[in-house]
């Protein structure tokens, strides 16, 4: 018996020590693909505000975010504009970007941003990954304090849940709830944790680097935590199945 416990110990973790490797490389490899989202104000002090994360896909010039990191109103007199923000810490650029596809109900936006072309990350097909799948994601949490400097959260995909609960009483449904209510739908539950300024991170195979989700902090929370007084703070993700919707609607190559 004990030497079976060893052998057990030693294979996981020799598949750690693997999963670990195989990270590294993958982190390495997308890294450049991962942008900061937030608005550009020429005349504002100060001039940048990050309000969340994303990722570059197609030929370079596309960015994908959370629908919710893009919904404060731009304000004209300000000549405020959306912006990606490339590069790290000091170093970071600006480059000016419009919104060229929304879908509000699965909270994923795409943008198109001027300047150069960067290194675009590879979507996985459609299906929905099993769960115990091993996954990692890379943004800019509490980037407006943290700066510009992406960090990296692994995990697994715990559950493979739709965005509704239902409740016992009518008192407990809020706006959010009654919206999804109509068509519900199944989201990632991760066993990893994202702060605020991760929404919109890309989460990907650890082996393959391949999207198959979208980090959300708020949006499915609000919905399907509701009853809770106190929120759970379980990180969801979108999949990816819906943002290759969202690009054959609009007709957007990659």
């Amino acid at each position: 018996m004990g030497r079976l416990f060893q052998a057990l110990i030693f294979i996981t973790l020799l598949l750690s020590g693997s999963v670990s490797a195989n990270l590294v490389e993958t982190v390495k490899q997308i890294k450049p693909s991962i942008v900061g989202i937030g608005v550009y104000t020429p005349t504002g002090q100060p001039k940048n505000q990050l309000y969340g994360s994303g990722f570059v896909i197609g030929d370079g010039s596309y960015v994908v975010t959370n629908s919710h990191v893009i919904d404060k109103e731009l304000d004209a007199s300000l000549l405020q504009e959306l912006a990606v923000f490339t590069g790290k810490g000091r170093a970071a650029k600006v480059q000016l970007a419009e919104l060229v596809a929304n879908d509000e109900e699965h909270d994923i936006a795409i943008l198109k941003m001027s300047g150069r072309a960067l290194p675009a990350m590879t979507l996985a097909n459609n299906d929905f990954r099993d769960e115990g799948s091993a996954i990692a994601f890379t943004g800019f949490p509490i980037g407006s304090v943290l700066g510009l400097y992406p960090v990296t959260h692994r995990g697994i995909i715990a559950a493979i849940t739709p965005t509704i609960i239902p409740v016992d009483d009518s008192r407990q449904l809020s706006i959010a709830m009654l919206k999804r209510l109509r068509d519900p739908y199944l989201v990632y539950q991760l066993d990893a944790t994202a702060y605020p300024g991760n929404s919109g991170s890309a989460m990907y195979d650890v082996k393959t680097g391949q999207v198959i989700g979208i980090i959300n902090k708020v949006f499915v929370q609000e919905s399907k935590e509701t009853v809770i007084s106190k929120p759970s703070g379980i990180t969801y993700a979108i999949p990816v199945k819906y943002l290759h919707n969202l690009l054959k609607k609009n007709n957007i190559k990659i």
